[in-house]
């Protein structure tokens, strides 16, 4: 059964008619009413939302998603290329240095600090310091 519609009148200048007159194939309306019922919504929506996806054409959130699943595979491939140049850097390392459990212990919690306190931003330069005592 259809819902029962509520009389709704409102006065519109000729521009804006001629506008509505003009965009209602755009927009795949039969009528006037139709046209305004769908514009009013939007922007309703438009007014209350809180995500988005529910104004935006759907073309655009493709594009946005397909945007952003590129950038995140590429972080991802460089994240573990990267991983795998430090492993081959730690077992170097590790290969021709003989260190004590206690002071690898002792350098991991100097190291978890230093990169929170820098928010990630340590440099070869701040290590080079901190190992000759100039910290």
């Amino acid at each position: 059964m259809a819902e029962e519609k509520v009389r709704f009148q409102m006065r519109i200048a000729p521009d804006t008619d001629r506008k509505v007159k003009a965009a209602m194939p755009l927009a795949n309306c039969r009528s006037q009413n139709e046209f305004v019922e769908s514009a009013l919504l939007f922007y309703c929506d438009y007014l209350t939302a809180s995500d988005c996806t529910t104004i935006l054409p759907p073309m655009y959130l493709s594009a946005l998603r397909g945007t952003v699943q590129d950038t995140e595979n590429r972080i991802c491939r460089l994240l573990f290329k990267l991983a795998v140049e430090q492993d081959m850097v730690m077992n170097v390392l590790a290969a021709g240095m003989e260190i004590p459990d206690e002071q690898l212990h002792a350098l991991r919690g100097r190291c978890v600090q230093n990169v929170k306190k820098t928010n990630g931003s340590v440099t070869l330069d701040d290590a080079v310091h901190y190992q000759n005592g100039v910290d």
